[in-house]
């Protein structure tokens, strides 16, 4: 007689989050996206549940300081539209670099999760900051080695 397990479903009043900071200094802005996206998704966790937002909170530091590639630091290019005809606007990344340091990272994680509601809800968990310092403290965060 063949016993079976009955898959384990996490509940919502059973999850747990904790909080991890990451220094994005010297990082390669992909593979800190791709960390940063697991770590907020859950599934570093063995208790992963696909349909629920159960993973962590992750704060990132210095993100005006992450590394890009090759000869990406002179030629990528964001794209956006402006939903008119030729609302074509490419905007170079020295310039967002410069502007605002914190929006290539987010960019970077959003593209990482699902484009669904809850995507929505685990980007809610990333907080990126361009300097050192961030209004987090009380929550104690753990460093997050990448």
């Amino acid at each position: 007689m063949i016993t079976r397990q009955k898959t384990f479903s996490l509940k919502e009043s059973q999850i747990e989050k904790k909080w991890y900071i990451v220094d994005a200094s010297g990082k390669i802005l992909g593979r800190l996206a791709t960390e940063v996206a697991r770590v907020l998704r859950g599934k570093h966790k063995p208790t992963f549940t696909p349909h629920l937002d159960n993973g962590d909170n992750v704060i990132i530091i210095n993100a005006d300081k992450v590394v890009l590639t090759g000869k990406k630091e002179f030629q990528k290019e964001y794209f956006r539209h402006t939903q008119h005809p030729g609302g074509k606007k490419f905007i170079n990344i020295e310039k967002i670099k410069k502007e605002n340091p914190t929006y290539i990272v987010e960019h970077a994680v959003w593209g990482m999760l699902p484009k669904n509601k809850l995507g929505r809800k685990v980007i809610k968990n990333l907080k990126v900051y361009a300097g050192e310092e961030h209004p987090h403290q009380p929550q104690k965060p753990e460093a997050l080695e990448l």
